[in-house]
């Protein structure tokens, strides 16, 4: 028998979602704060590294923003239907959150992209293992995106309950991996001493497909309760 989706379960999950895509966007307050970093060719997790000024703000914003896209992600995969790539995508978003919440508590010690010294300690393996950590989250909670994205942009063609996704989903996906793909090449690039590849460009690139998606599916989640 189908799973039936209660009547608060999209209203829920869409104010979640939008709050968690709100606090992931923190990093473009780096526009008005004087943070020291080049957002052309430095990381975005630079900016809550344990040395910055505006560290603990940062760490913060990741930490909620985590929480509330896992609280959002796992409410709507209850209490939703049952439809493998619905429940594939809902998971996916569900990583997602989790992973962005540990890697606020696993935060770089210093900025390794414009920090001579710290690249060289990294570099030796002098620096702290949530190094390491935080790339392995980091990573993770960029695999979850992805999949979540790309699973429910798939389920709101298919199912055709979410139209406004099923609109905007598929350009969304393909500058999300593009970004990605960017991102890649400029890590690859830096480490083989290459340049930078404007690496912050892509990273943020990427960052800002993934909440613009996020906020679409909860925009799609509410139109999807009135319709009901």
């Amino acid at each position: 028998m189908p799973h039936t989706p209660r009547p608060g379960a999209p209203r829920t999950a869409a104010l979640l979602l939008l709050l968690g895509a709100l606090a992931y966007s923190a990093w473009v307050l780096e526009v008005v704060v004087l943070t020291g970093l080049d957002p052309v060719r430095t990381y975005v997790s630079e900016l809550a590294a344990a040395d910055q000024p505006y560290g603990s703000l940062f760490r913060a914003t990741d930490l909620v923003s985590g929480l509330l896209l896992l609280a959002g992600s796992c409410w709507a995969l209850l209490r939703s239907e049952r439809r493998p790539w619905a429940v594939t995508g809902w998971a996916g978003l569900a990583l997602f959150g989790a992973a962005t919440a540990a890697d606020s508590r696993l935060p770089l010690s210093c900025p390794p992209t414009v920090d001579a010294a710290c690249a060289a300690r990294e570099a030796a393996g002098l620096v702290p293992f949530t190094h390491t950590a935080h790339a392995v989250s980091s990573s993770l909670a960029m695999v979850g995106a992805l999949v979540g994205m790309t699973a429910l942009t798939v389920a709101a063609r298919r199912y055709r309950d979410r139209p406004l996704l099923a609109r905007t989903g598929p350009a969304l996906v393909v500058v999300a991996l593009a970004a990605t793909g960017w991102t890649l090449a400029a890590i690859a690039a830096m480490e083989a001493g290459n340049g930078s590849w404007a690496l912050g460009v892509g990273q943020r690139l990427q960052l800002l497909c993934v909440a613009i998606c996020v906020a679409a599916l909860a925009a799609a989640e509410l139109r999807r309760r009135e319709a009901r």
